[in-house]
């Protein structure tokens, strides 16, 4: 009787171990999961930053050619000026000779 309820004590802490091995064990892959988890999360905020740089980086490009054309219709418009003045004057002077 005595020798039995060693036995069932012994396997009964046996079986503690194994229980508490597997708690382990489930805990371990929890905080592995955890782990895989947050290194997914990183991964999409990382991704997350490049693509709010590449449009920030297009918005930029976009304006800086918008502002390359505004420039460059500007300086068509002074050539065009620029040009009227020179006829506006050629002009005068051939008013200027015909009146001599």
């Amino acid at each position: 009787r005595e020798r039995e309820r060693e036995k069932e004590k012994g396997t009964q802490r046996k079986t503690e171990r194994q229980r508490q091995k597997e708690r382990e064990r489930d805990r371990e892959r929890e905080t592995e999961k955890e782990t895989q988890r947050e290194k997914e999360r990183e991964r999409e905020r990382q991704t997350k930053r490049q693509r709010q740089g590449e449009r920030k980086r297009e918005r930029e490009r976009e304006r800086d050619t918008e502002k390359d054309r505004e420039t460059e219709t500007e300086r068509e418009r002074e050539r065009q000026r620029k040009g009227d003045r020179e006829r506006d004057a050629e002009r005068e002077r051939e008013r200027e000779r015909e009146t001599d």
